[in-house]
């Protein structure tokens, strides 16, 4: 199966750096999800609109719905 590998900061386009910036300051490092999506920064930048919204609105909260994606790529026999 084929690998698309998280791009380092140091090799992500300059418009994929200040999210490289904001997402270590929150989460303490970059996500690999976030960081192979920087393949396209325009595309992870798109995206991160959407996971907010769907993070911070709505009834469940975050931690359910962070579980929630966990078990399905657990199901998917997705490496995390």
């Amino acid at each position: 199966m084929p690998v698309v590998n998280p791009i380092p900061k140091e090799k992500a386009a300059d418009a994929a750096k200040p999210i490289y910036d904001d997402l270590t300051k929150r989460f303490g490092r970059m996500p690999n999800i976030f960081a192979v999506m920087a393949h396209r920064p325009a595309a992870l930048k798109t995206f991160l609109a959407f996971y907010a919204s769907v993070m911070s609105e709505g009834t469940v909260e975050p931690k359910y719905k962070e579980l929630a994606y966990l078990k399905t790529s657990l199901l998917n026999g997705c490496e995390y």
